[in-house]
């Protein structure tokens, strides 16, 4: 097709997809400067730049698919590995983990970004704190107590990997906590479970929850200010990451 051929083809009625014709210059531009982004993700943009638009996954996967085979523009395909994950009863596992990614600034700069996640085992219920420096062991305990409120209470047991802001050493063959997380636990009283190193299924959820957030959330979105970036990330909990 000539340029003024797949515009037009674009532009005719097609059902459904005519509701997002309106939208097409949008999805376009979205999709010529990252390629990659899949349906889900122009979705969750859509709903982010237009609350009030009611449109189905479905509608915007197939809408998509028509704009990339008249554009040629090729999405590149990642395959992405699952552990499977024994089912927890309700109230029992919380898993948490943590991530870092690079974010294009507002003013065409780049800025490394850290967050904290958690999933609740039994829901998939999910939250994440950023930081715009490394997180320390206080940052950590201070970043429990606003999931505990999101969710409103805490799970029995607690799960995390062998990271340096919870344990220190190992000690014949036994793990120790670091002093500051150790004092909060006592004060908390949850169990707390370490992953050893070679046992990927025992956090597999989390490990996912942290790619989603990386993959959705945090793909190519550009980021302003610490504080707009965690109110946003708030905003896709709600629409989209937890939804």
């Amino acid at each position: 097709m000539t340029f003024e051929e797949a515009r037009a083809y674009t532009e005719q009625p097609l059902g459904k997809k005519k509701k997002l014709n309106h939208y097409k210059d949008w999805i376009l531009a979205w999709l010529e400067e990252y390629p990659h982004l899949s349906s889900a993700q122009i979705h969750d943009w859509l709903l982010e730049r237009y609350p009030d638009l009611s449109v189905g996954g479905s509608t915007v996967r197939s809408y998509v698919k028509d704009i990339r085979e008249v554009y040629q523009i090729k999405k590149k395909v990642i395959v992405r590995q699952y552990e499977a994950v024994p089912e927890q009863p309700m109230g029992k596992q919380l898993q948490v983990d943590w991530g870092e990614t690079k974010q294009k600034t507002t003013d065409n700069k780049e800025i490394k970004l850290y967050f904290i996640a958690f999933v609740l085992a039994h829901s998939r219920h999910k939250y994440m704190e950023w930081q715009a420096r490394p997180f320390t062991t206080r940052d950590a305990v201070r970043c429990h107590e606003n999931p505990f409120q999101f969710y409103g209470g805490r799970t029995e047991e607690i799960v995390y990997d062998q990271d340096h802001l919870i344990t220190v050493s190992e000690n014949a063959g036994q793990l120790l906590l670091t002093a500051e997380f150790q004092s909060y636990l006592n004060e908390r009283k949850f169990k707390v479970h370490l992953c050893r190193r070679a046992d990927p299924e025992s956090k597999g959820m989390i490990e996912n929850v942290v790619k989603y957030i990386k993959g959705n959330f945090a793909d190519s979105r550009v980021f302003s200010d610490i504080e707009d970036w965690n109110n946003r990330a708030l905003q896709w909990l709600d629409r989209t990451g937890n939804h």
